[in-house]
């Protein structure tokens, strides 16, 4: 049975619609997530900076509530964004998005969700969205958004394919997560322990931005700037020749360094470096804290607490950018316990974080692969058993 084009409207039997009014909220209650949980690189929302509503408000304000295996669908600011609902559901849909469910005799959910999410289907989204400062995805419009649907069979194996590609990377999310927790909680179990702790600047322990790199004019890097760091996080860069590189492309660092953004420091961008890749060069934007005699783990939970947070905060100078100097990273107080203490830190920390980033790199790999096979797939230029084969060998 040859791929046809069907309009997004025709393959589904029922949509989940609150959008017109404001949901009153409360401080407690059930969660109401917002168009900040949906990402399209994870496979289920997000639980961040979340409202409430109250039990009455959960039944008897909302049209509707999403169902298990239902997708929601983002209609508005960066419409397209779509997740899979999870088998149990917890939370209640707010009005910029809609809770959408396949019609099974039609399109497999899971196949739905991955062309959803393919790059052919996102550009016709964006090319059919209107408004500037704010795009939004009529609903009206569901009936011009056309899906390749392929055979049954072939959508069964690319949805699930796409599923447990997705699965295995949320997994390895919650790896990371787990370890950064615990890594952050064994750091305040020194305090609370009564562990000695001494104060000393930055500068005693870490040198800051000690490495520098010059463009090269046939050569090639991967950049990361200020907007690709997030909380305890970056984003991997793709490579791209010296010529195409800003000239804020100066900086080096070290596996083992701490990043922190020099701008707006109360966003709290700031990440431990553990990828050792010679083409990585760093925006100017970024203050790099190199471990000299302490170690990388130690380092990183010491500069991450709300205290050095503060202290950036204060020094910041300028009003709309405010931005801290390197003289000042030097100049922060820090608190180490005493080296007994630091050397069992190191010992205990420092392998879970290295165990913690394989699982991210794994990720990268795994997404890249996914998203690379989909297109293929869904085109008919790959067979799922082909694709499956591929995967086996890159795991």
């Amino acid at each position: 049975m040859p791929t046809r084009e069907i309009a997004f409207s025709e393959l589904l039997s029922a949509v989940v619609d609150n959008r017109g009014r404001t949901c009153p909220t409360e401080d407690s209650g059930i969660k109401l997530i917002a168009t900040n949980c949906i990402s399209n690189e994870s496979l289920y929302p997000r639980y961040e900076r979340l409202r409430y509503v109250s039990q009455e408000t959960y039944e008897n304000w909302f049209r509707g509530h999403p169902e298990p295996g239902d997708l929601i669908f983002v209609c508005k600011g960066t419409p397209g964004r779509v997740a899979m609902t999870p088998n149990r559901v917890d939370f209640c849909i707010a009005q910029d998005m809609v809770a959408v469910r396949a019609d099974r005799s039609k399109v497999h959910p899971l196949y739905l969700f991955a062309a959803l999410r393919s790059q052919q289907v996102q550009d016709r989204i964006r090319n059919l969205h209107v408004g500037t400062m704010i795009p939004h995805f009529k609903k009206g419009d569901f009936g011009k958004l056309y899906i390749p649907v392929p055979d049954p069979e072939t959508q069964a194996g690319i949805g699930t394919l796409y599923f447990e590609m997705s699965r295995k990377i949320e997994i390895n999310e919650r790896i990371a997560a787990s370890v950064d927790k615990l890594a952050s909680a064994l750091y305040r179990s020194l305090k609370r322990k009564g562990a000695g702790f001494e104060e000393v600047t930055l500068g005693d322990v870490a040198s800051v931005n000690s490495g520098s790199v010059k463009p090269l004019e046939n050569g090639c890097l991967r950049y990361i700037d200020i907007s690709s760091v997030g909380v305890g996080s970056y984003e991997w860069p793709d490579e791209i020749g010296w010529s195409e590189a800003p000239g804020r492309a100066r900086r080096k660092a070290a596996p083992g360094s701490t990043i922190w953004s020099t701008v707006r420091p109360n966003r709290r961008s700031h990440a431990l470096l553990l990828d050792d890749d010679p083409h990585l060069v760093f925006s100017t934007g970024l203050a790099i804290l190199t471990p000299k005699s302490v170690g990388p783990a130690l380092l990183y939970e010491a500069t991450r607490t709300p205290e050095f947070q503060a202290y950036l905060e204060s020094v910041a100078e300028g009003s709309t950018y405010p931005a801290v100097r390197a003289e000042r990273f030097k100049e922060a107080p820090i608190l180490l316990p005493k080296s007994e203490e630091r050397e069992e830190f190191e010992s205990t920390v420092m392998p879970m974080r290295r165990r913690s980033h394989q699982a991210v790199r794994e990720s990268r790999a795994l997404a890249n692969l996914r998203d690379t096979l989909l297109p293929q797939l869904m085109s008919g230029r790959l067979h799922v058993r082909d694709a499956e084969k591929i995967v086996e060998d890159a795991t």
